[in-house]
């Protein structure tokens, strides 16, 4: 925690310097000169990297928190209670089932016993699979998927601000409250008019994401490689690089329909840049209901234009979060920056504002993995394809506004 706390009084300095920078140049009445510009990008490089690395810190002390906790607590079993394992109907979550899929990743499916042969052909575990071996591989087990879950999540910042939920099946309907209905007023003796509330459904599907590895024959036979970690590694990396462009931009052909495609238009301001007023009318565009939980959402070039904008009172409309956990802010709101969001340019919808949380992320479970022998047997390399499905969709437009510049 020390750390982090200096890291962040470090961070503050620095935008303190960038911001005498800015100053000196407008008490001149002046442009920035090429060097005041170039100091101030690289001040501000600065302060991005050591943003970047606050939030592992901080990350990294609510996970070893998290794990001296459970710790404390499997110290003392309850001997009224069985074990996970005899708790558990499913067979994923089982040490036997864990330890027969990587052996049949690691050393091909002729490795395999037929009691490990017949774990994960099981009844339960194949019905959330597709296909057999050959054509859509094995269902990992429960572990790893919550590992190879929380790593997209570490990876996709989208995960942390929306709502997740998981599916056994490839669609599903989600109501939705388009109307919350009214009260009204009256006398002792009057009618109660009605006025219910009117619910919209929005139907979630499963469209498959789906990526491929390679490794090394002469790594796989190192007894000391772990392969559980570095195909999950791997495979988080690219899911969640995915599952940010789609959840932001994804027009809904064969992905999820993104937030850009989905949100409602909030202000249109000028052809190219943005002024304080009107990162004041975007926050009042939002309905006053969804701004509690609202955040900022923005490229990173954007994030820069605006660090620069002032109020008419001279004082900057970016805040940085100068305490441990508390995000940039702009107008008391938290900033978060994903560079899947469009950069500022003509007709671009360039900046969202909203409470993301009505965004709904459908996880179908059981997501698969396959050991490909053959494929590049040639070049020495065993190839490893993973595959999952899931939705995303904005069940209420007015939760999310969009800024956008205009087309002329």
């Amino acid at each position: 925690m020390k750390r982090i706390l200096k890291l962040k009084q470090k961070r503050m300095n620095l935008v303190t310097q960038a911001r005498e920078i800015l100053n000196k140049a407008q008490g001149e009445s002046r442009s920035l000169s090429q060097e005041e510009e170039n100091q101030y990008d690289n001040i501000m490089a600065d302060v991005d990297e050591m943003g970047k690395e606050i939030q592992r810190e901080e990350r990294m002390a609510e996970l070893e928190s998290q794990m001296e906790q459970r710790s404390h607590v499997q110290s003392k079993p309850d001997p009224q209670k069985p074990s996970q394992e005899q708790r558990s109907s499913n067979p994923r979550a089982t040490e036997e089932y864990r330890s027969a899929f990587w052996t049949g990743m690691r050393s091909g499916a002729n490795s395999l016993t037929g009691d490990q042969y017949n774990l994960l052909h099981s009844p339960e575990v194949r019905a959330l699979a597709i296909g057999t071996d050959a054509a859509g591989g094995y269902v990992v087990p429960d572990e790893y998927e919550r590992n190879l879950i929380k790593k997209i999540e570490d990876a996709n910042i989208m995960r942390s601000l929306v709502t997740v939920i998981q599916t056994g099946s490839g669609t599903r309907e989600l109501p939705f409250e388009s109307d919350y209905g009214t009260a009204s007023w009256g006398g002792e003796a009057s009618n109660t008019p009605e006025s219910d509330a009117v619910f919209g459904i929005k139907t979630i599907g499963a469209h498959k994401l789906h990526t491929l590895i390679k490794i090394s024959e002469e790594l796989m036979n190192d007894a000391f490689f772990d392969i559980e970690d570095y195909v999950s590694s791997a495979f988080a990396r690219r899911f969640a690089r995915a599952e940010e462009t789609a959840f932001i931009n994804g027009d809904g052909n064969g992905k999820p329909l993104g937030l850009i495609q989905s949100a409602t238009e909030g202000k249109t301001g000028v052809l190219s840049g943005i002024t304080p007023d009107d990162m004041i009318d975007i926050f009042h565009s939002l309905k006053r209901v969804y701004r509690s939980n609202a955040s900022w959402l923005m490229a990173d070039s954007t994030v820069k234009v605006i660090r620069k904008l002032k109020d008419n009172d001279g004082q900057y409309i970016w805040q940085p979060g100068i305490t441990a956990g508390q995000p940039d802010r702009i107008l008391n709101r938290p900033v978060h920056v994903s560079d899947d969001v469009p950069t500022m340019g003509a007709g671009v919808k360039s900046i969202l504002f909203g409470d993301y949380k009505h965004y709904t992320v459908a996880d179908r479970k059981g997501r698969t993995m396959q050991r490909l022998n053959e494929l590049y047997a040639a070049t020495g390399q065993i190839g490893f394809r993973s595959y999952a499905r899931l939705d995303g969709k904005l069940l209420q437009p007015n939760a999310v506004v969009y800024f956008k510049n205009s087309a002329t």
